[in-house]
């Protein structure tokens, strides 16, 4: 279920939603790429109401042109029978974007040049490409119609670390030549911090923070983006932050139940906190958090 309406213009840079498995953040990213249907609410890009857009049409397509998306897992995202010209170019056929066939795999060279891929990689199966590369191949599609916005869900949790930072330098790159803007979902708050102009901070598949990322991470407000930032490591040797612990599950969202989220994990939990939701709302300019101890 998705409640609420996020509109295009929230989306100008960054926005990343730091959160454990199970609290809605790739479900929030598929229904904005049209992949999931949401039970009720509005999601605005453009003009555009997405779940109320008709699945064919000019409105379709120019919608679908101008929001792509990476997945997490790159060899599950690349159809294994196709070859790497067949699968970036398919985003450009689909839309007429080349005269013929032989502008297109030009196209397709670009776009490969451009994520840091040479020719030799155009004939080149799925299974023939390291993980790194299969990722650069994903990025290479979604740029493929010259996109707006990129939906980034959990683009490099699925690889190493070495492969990691170059896909994440790759991604800033883009970003700066092509004014991109990037729905950035992650679990991971270093690169969270390092990609990230504002950050949304998702429990339980509500947002608890949202900030600019130097306010949130200089200053959290909501004990679960406090305990978050108290588990990043500091890079420096000798150095320790005091750990926020959270005791408990998890648990799962429950619908219409009143009260935090967190109610039953908080260590600073009040007595309205079990009977009263705490809703979104500004405490400071660009800063907004859903908890009682605030506002």
């Amino acid at each position: 279920m998705v409640e609420g309406s996020v509109a295009a213009s929230e989306c100008s840079v960054y926005i990343a939603g730091s959160v454990p498995s199970g609290s809605g953040k790739s479900t929030i990213g598929r229904c904005i790429a049209g992949l999931t249907t949401p039970d009720r609410g509005n999601i605005y890009f453009g003009n555009y109401n997405l779940p109320a857009l008709p699945r064919r049409g000019p409105a379709a397509r120019e919608v679908r042109k101008a929001l792509q998306m990476v997945f997490q897992d790159p060899s599950g995202s690349l159809n294994p029978r196709l070859r790497v010209c067949e699968i970036v170019g398919d985003p450009i056929k689909v839309h007429r974007l080349a005269r013929g066939r032989a502008e297109r795999l030009e196209m397709v060279a670009e776009l490969l040049r451009t994520v840091g891929l040479d020719a030799p990689f155009l004939d080149r199966y799925p299974h023939e490409l390291s993980g790194g590369q299969k990722q650069r191949v994903g990025v290479a599609r979604a740029l493929a119609t010259n996109p707006e916005l990129i939906v980034l869900d959990e683009p490099t949790s699925a690889l190493d670390v070495s492969v990691r930072s170059k896909v994440i330098a790759l991604l800033e790159r883009l970003q700066e030549t092509y004014g991109l803007a990037y729905l950035f979902i992650s679990h991971d708050l270093s690169t969270v911090k390092y990609l990230s102009h504002r950050v949304a901070v998702l429990y339980l598949g509500q947002i608890v923070e949202l900030a600019a990322a130097a306010d949130l991470f200089d200053k959290p407000l909501h004990p679960y983006t406090q305990a978050l930032r108290s588990a990043v490591p500091v890079p420096e040797p000798g150095r320790h932050r005091e750990r926020i612990r959270l005791r408990g599950e998890t648990g799962t969202p429950l619908v219409g139940r009143a009260g935090c989220p967190l109610v039953d994990r908080c260590p600073f939990a009040l007595p309205r906190c079990r009977s009263e939701t705490p809703v979104l709302r500004p405490v400071a300019p660009g800063h907004a958090v859903a908890c009682h101890l605030h506002g």
